[in-house]
């Protein structure tokens, strides 16, 4: 696994619920790595030991928790790098969801050993949307939940997000836009800031 999948995890449980509960994780996950380096590779299992921790310390399901994840890589200001990234997918919420299908892409134009699942998004209707996710890592699908409705109230969207039965080889969202102006969105400028 990219130790930079790591080092988010890592970042987002010391911000939320500081170091000494990450210490615990690590402990409650019998990891042999406490800090990791986001441009090294790790093995998947130390990930998975990670999250069994996190479930066990923080007494919330990996669903929860990963959920929570995708939010915070939206909405903490430790993140703001990231959020910025993202929003560079479109200038509303329907184009930021097709930019998802390019995210793999550009993702390894900025860091080639990083290697994200494919994305498909299929129109369901003018307002219902799938999003078919490949199998990578034992949910992802939720860092994604977290991280749409996160960025849909980014851009003052409307939506409902809904796991369908996941397969084999592939986890879908079913994306419902309501209104893609429902409220004011966060301030948001295509310069950054000094």
């Amino acid at each position: 696994m990219h130790g930079l999948v790591n080092c988010s995890l890592q970042k987002f449980m010391t911000d939320t619920y500081g170091r000494a509960q990450w210490e615990d994780v690590v402990r409650a996950g019998n990891c042999t790595v406490t800090d990791f380096e986001s441009m090294l590779q790790y093995d998947s299992q130390l990930t998975e030991q990670i999250l069994k921790g996190a479930e066990q310390v923080l007494q919330k399901p990996r669903a929860v928790l990963l959920d929570d994840m995708g939010t915070y890589l939206v909405s903490h200001p430790n993140v703001e790098n990231l959020r910025r990234l993202l929003r560079f997918g479109g200038s509303n919420f329907l184009e930021f969801l097709y930019s998802l299908e390019d995210l793999p892409g550009r993702a390894s134009l900025a860091v080639p050993d990083l290697l994200l699942p494919d994305m498909a998004v299929e129109d369901i209707s003018p307002n219902v949307f799938l999003l078919h996710i490949d199998v990578w890592l034992n949910g992802f699908a939720q860092v994604i939940t977290g991280l749409l409705r996160a960025i849909a109230d980014d851009y003052g969207a409307l939506v409902v997000l809904e796991a369908l039965p996941k397969t084999a080889t592939c986890e879908t969202l079913q994306v419902t836009l309501f209104e893609a102006d429902f409220a004011q969105g966060r301030q948001f400028e295509l310069g950054a800031t000094a």
